[in-house]
């Protein structure tokens, strides 16, 4: 494998656990720097992990022991801090989604392009057994050919959990920009990119109470629309319905389904790796069960980053910066659209990622033999 792939990162904040725990050893790469504006927080991280040194942004930008930039900020600066390690001549991986806005993503991969250094983005749920093994069945022709999907979030809202949820709530927040990416990035593995869209949004309240930790009652200002839909135009002629909701208290709905002439595919939530995939057919008398046939298994949160760092000139990285300035642009035309009361068509395309094949979890977490 060679010499293992030198990781700084940036941001501290819950998130950066579940990073933690899937790199901290992992023989493919090596974290020897974190960052955090809580300076004694990347001090307690850093001696967690040997070799890792706790460093201000800057001097993590700047330092010449990082290879990639994992960007685990808040939306409202993925950008920003892109764009510095992308102007060092440094890898970048966010979590998602790429920037706030369209047009700084679009920057930042031009920008990106122009120095010769990857981008890099999650989600990477959709890389796990649940969204691989539905793939696997609709390229497979289980359903025949897809004619339409539908995708449902509904939550009362984050604040309910989340100590610090502001940024829910502001721009760059959201319930389409928070959890969009992982339904829309299912959609494209599925049915392939998007060509147009059409939205509608509503807000419900004008301000959230936190609802745990120090601020517990505190009161929030609600920035952004918290129920959004959109249908989909895809460019193979499927359209898929979306509905991202903070103002719903609970739903019944299949997270993804897929329905085609042949058959109806049930897909698990994309924002975890696993689940069942079921599958009903023409004709049939009840839902199957289908087992899982591709995708890494017991997936957790930085396969992403490692499949971004070993990918090579054969094989594009499956959560790449094209891919997800392709389902930023689709979110961002879906608010766009609900804004103007218009159907947008979309500036960018991508070609569907290839598809991960059934991996066993000591293999991509570098204990097995074909590791």
């Amino acid at each position: 494998m060679g010499d293992a792939h030198r990781i700084g990162i940036v941001g501290l904040g819950v998130i950066s656990r579940a990073y933690l725990d899937t790199l901290a050893g992992h023989p493919a790469v090596r974290i020897t720097a974190v960052a955090d504006l809580d300076a004694s927080r990347s001090a307690a991280v850093a001696a967690e992990i040997p070799g890792a040194q706790a460093l201000s942004v800057e001097r993590l930008l700047d330092s010449p022991e990082v290879d990639t930039v994992l960007n685990l900020t808040v939306p409202a600066a993925h950008a920003e801090i892109a764009l510095g390690a992308i102007g060092r001549g440094k890898n970048v991986y966010a979590e998602k989604p790429l920037a706030a806005a369209f047009p700084d993503a679009r920057s930042l991969i031009d920008a990106a392009t122009a120095a010769g250094v990857g981008v890099g983005c999650a989600p990477d749920t959709v890389l796990g057994t649940g969204v691989q093994t539905a793939r696997a069945a609709v390229d497979a022709g289980r359903v025949g050919r897809p004619l339409s999907a539908s995708a449902v979030m509904v939550t009362p809202g984050h604040e309910r959990w989340h100590p610090h949820p502001d940024f829910y709530y502001t721009a760059g927040g959201g319930p389409l920009l928070d959890m969009g990416p992982y339904y829309i990035a299912a959609l494209v593995h599925l049915l392939g990119p998007v060509r147009a869209v059409i939205g509608a949004a509503a807000r419900l309240r004008t301000e959230r109470v936190i609802g745990s930790g120090p601020r517990s009652g505190e009161r929030i200002p609600v920035e952004v629309d918290s129920h959004v839909t959109g249908v989909l135009e895809h460019t193979g002629g499927a359209l898929s319905t979306l509905t991202t909701s903070f103002d719903g208290v609970a739903t019944t709905a299949a997270p993804i389904e897929v329905h085609g002439e042949r058959g109806t595919l049930v897909v698990p939530d994309p924002n975890g790796f696993d689940g069942d995939v079921r599958l009903f057919e023409l004709g049939g008398t009840a839902w199957r069960t289908l087992e899982p046939s591709a995708g890494y298994v017991d997936g957790a949160r930085g396969i992403g980053l490692l499949d971004f760092v070993t990918a090579d000139a054969q094989r594009v990285p499956r959560a790449g910066g094209e891919f997800a300035l392709h389902v930023l642009e689709t979110m961002s035309a879906v608010l766009r659209s609900a804004a103007e009361g218009r159907r947008i068509e979309l500036t960018t395309t991508v070609e569907r990622p290839a598809p991960v094949p059934l991996t066993a979890a000591e293999d991509w977490k570098g204990q097995g033999t074909s590791a």
